[in-house]
């Protein structure tokens, strides 16, 4: 039975441009507002009007039960869709029917009274659900211990923590009894004990014939949870169906290589008023007669950045990823005090480290080892393949790391035929 049916939804948004300006600053905004007190308006003749579709003819279904990811880059179109499926906001055209009570959690803090306690929330929250205030009593210690927020529960929510908000939205959402969970990126802000119990609840949810909704860019956990995905793109339903498949058709589209970035000038590079980018370059060592980087290949890691600080205590941190958003290793540079001019770091990955599959590579500038400059979230992206040698096995060889240890056997004593 389809419990959510989707048809020929669009969302279409108009953005106004102010001629030959780029983006507002604050100045601006201030010097606009200032203008309006004595009467000097921009005029229509003063915009340019930019049409945008968040979503566009978008067609599903969804069965009672079904865990469903949604996954697709930033602007794809994700949130759109969870919010009018929440009925936070109405699409352009089309429609959604849907059948059951709905839980939603978009973002930290979704459907909290910021001056109420978390006791008082958690019956805000239920009642806003259509529950009886017995059912949410009958519910409430449990709902309290899986969001660990015993010692602050008659607190005002306003002093929680993000990841205390989530928890508790989450704890709230998920033991309420809804027919439809929907859930975005928000459980990010959780730590990785909280993610897991989270995904096993859900899991839990749906067994139970509850259906869950479930944006995240962690695609780890969505091959965890869902059994079937949605792939967005630009507002369009690329592709629909189950999820190993869909993932894998995602990551094929989304997979690229990219060795090198650099700025001929610190005006144009990324960075802040402190410190900004001049380079980042994998330099791979290839094996002998290899032309492309596999699970053999040494590779460097060269990162050089300009300091505008008269003397700082600096270090770089090094974060590698999978492409499905799990960090393989962090590792750091050593603080030293420079002053002002340019800086070059170098890390070494040797061969037989990493597994065959796509890999992206972050670089973090931190002062006095614990305070971050700035983060190049996105740098490096490569692509590591497979090698073997003396090997009958071609199945995929499991796991990210891929080294080769010492691993010694030997026969302890002969076998002796009793027979």
């Amino acid at each position: 039975m389809s419990v959510i049916t989707v048809e020929n939804i669009s969302k279409h948004y108009i953005i106004d441009h102010k001629r030959g300006k780029g983006t507002n600053s604050l100045r601006d905004a201030i010097t606009g507002t200032v203008k309006g007190w004595f009467g000097s308006h921009e005029t229509a003749d003063d915009l340019t009007h930019e049409e945008f579709w968040a979503l566009r003819d978008v067609n599903f279904s969804v069965e009672q039960g079904d865990r469903v990811g949604i996954v697709g880059h930033n602007g794809a179109g994700k949130s759109t869709l969870l919010k009018i499926l929440s009925k936070i906001v109405e699409p352009t055209n089309g429609s959604v029917r849907i059948k059951g009570r709905v839980a939603s959690l978009l973002e930290v803090g979704t459907g909290f009274h910021p001056e109420l306690t978390g006791r008082e929330n958690i019956y805000l929250n239920g009642s806003l659900l259509g529950m009886r205030r017995d059912e949410i009593r009958k519910a409430f210690d449990e709902i309290v211990a899986f969001a660990g927020v015993e010692r602050f529960l008659d607190t005002p929510v306003k002093r929680y923590s993000s990841g205390m908000y989530v928890r508790l939205g989450f704890a709230i959402s998920a033991h309420l009894n809804p027919e439809i969970m929907i859930v975005d990126e928000v459980l990010a802000v959780g730590d990785a004990d909280f993610q897991k119990k989270s995904l096993g609840k859900m899991r839990d949810n749906s067994a139970s014939g509850r259906t869950i909704l479930f944006v995240s860019h962690n695609l780890t956990a969505v091959q965890a949870l869902c059994n079937k995905t949605l792939y967005f793109e630009k507002g369009q339903l690329i592709e629909q169906g189950e999820t190993n498949q869909v993932v894998a058709s995602y990551l094929s589209k989304v997979s690229r290589t990219r060795l090198r970035l650099a700025w001929e000038t610190p005006e144009e590079a990324p960075g802040n008023d402190l410190v900004r980018v001049r380079r980042i370059e994998l330099i791979p060592e290839y094996p002998a007669g290899a032309t492309h980087i596999d699970v053999r290949t040494p590779m460097r890691i060269q990162f050089e950045f300009w300091n505008m600080m008269d003397r700082a205590n600096l270090n770089l941190s090094l974060h590698l990823y999978s492409l499905t958003g799990e960090c393989i290793f962090n590792v750091g540079s050593d603080s030293t005090a420079y002053g002002k001019g340019l800086i070059q770091g170098e890390c070494v990955i040797p061969g037989y480290f990493l597994n065959d599959g796509t890999y992206t590579i972050s670089i973090m500038i931190v002062k006095d080892t614990v305070t971050p400059l700035y983060n190049m979230e996105e740098g490096i992206t490569f692509d590591v393949e497979d090698f073997r040698e003396g090997v009958a096995w071609y199945g995929k060889w499991p796991g990210y790391v891929r080294p080769q240890f010492p691993f010694r056997v030997q026969a302890l004593e002969p076998i002796i035929d009793i027979r």
